[in-house]
């Protein structure tokens, strides 16, 4: 595996590579989650790249940029055992000018949900994901479907700017006991931990009533925020996968979304149904 931290040094070593290129893009502080996407990726590609960056420009005052998770000498030895081709880990002074074009998301979908609470948040990630994607020059980019509007607004911009690549969803990699896995679980003390159990719990009180029948969004959020009224909840939505409004559940085109805090922590859940 090779370790590049500067542009030139990717831009010679991508050359260096024939084939087919998958890439995942991460902020680092590695978990199996993530762990899956790289063996999906090495399954389904020649070669693999791996970004670890902590990207500025997707976090909003007061979030948690400065004290973000990070650990580097594992990060490095997880893309290596897994067998990545290329681990680029570039700096803020690399990744951005003092004045450069921006790009924004579609206001009607992104500062909706995890938009309405972080405002601008998807301008961020919108703004590096294309600057990577076009140092990598993927074949194919993965991406988890935890971060289901984060995909939603990808796949639309990848079709928008007609950009030559496709982008893979992959399925959520949880805990044993139903938890999201996700970088920022490992704010949770023992206590909030358990706590935040109550997330995946109200996805699954929903799916069993979608099961038993129930098919009216009112009733379904209703049960949901009954199951989380312990905890401070940010949104219980179900839209269709164009992140539309719905009113009944359409089976195959709907997505169950939940955000709440536990303690300060913020966690995001869904399913899709």
């Amino acid at each position: 595996m090779k370790i590049v931290k500067t542009i030139e040094d990717l831009s010679q070593a991508r050359k260096e590579l024939q084939g087919s290129i998958g890439f995942v893009p991460t902020m680092g502080a590695l978990h199996n989650g993530h762990l899956s996407l790289m063996q999906q990726s090495i399954a389904e590609n020649e070669h693999t790249i791996v970004s670890v960056f902590v990207n500025p420009t997707q976090f909003l005052a007061g979030e948690d940029f400065s004290t973000y998770p990070q650990r580097t000498q594992a990060d490095i030895k997880i893309c290596e055992l897994a067998g990545v081709s290329i681990l680029f880990m570039p700096t803020s002074e690399m990744m951005y000018a003092k004045m450069e074009p921006t790009i924004l998301a579609p206001s009607a979908k992104a500062y909706i949900l995890e938009g309405l609470a972080r405002p601008g948040h998807f301008d961020g990630v919108l703004r590096v994901v294309l600057k990577l994607f076009h140092l990598t020059k993927p074949t194919r980019a993965y991406f988890g479907k935890k971060d289901a509007q984060q995909l939603y607004l990808l796949q639309n911009m990848v079709k928008s700017f007609f950009l030559d690549l496709e982008i893979i969803p992959c399925e959520i990699i949880r805990e044993d006991d139903g938890l999201a896995l996700s970088s920022r679980n490992a704010y949770l003390n023992p206590q909030e931990r358990q706590k935040a159990l109550l997330l995946c719990e109200s996805l699954k009180v929903a799916t069993h009533a979608i099961i038993a029948g129930e098919r009216d969004i009112a009733t379904l959020k209703a049960e949901m925020v009954h199951t989380l009224e312990s905890l401070h909840v940010e949104y219980v939505e179900i839209l269709n996968r164009d992140f539309d409004t719905i009113e009944t559940i359409e089976i195959g085109n709907s997505i169950i979304l939940v955000c709440a805090k536990v303690g300060t922590t913020r966690l995001i859940d869904n399913l899709w149904i």
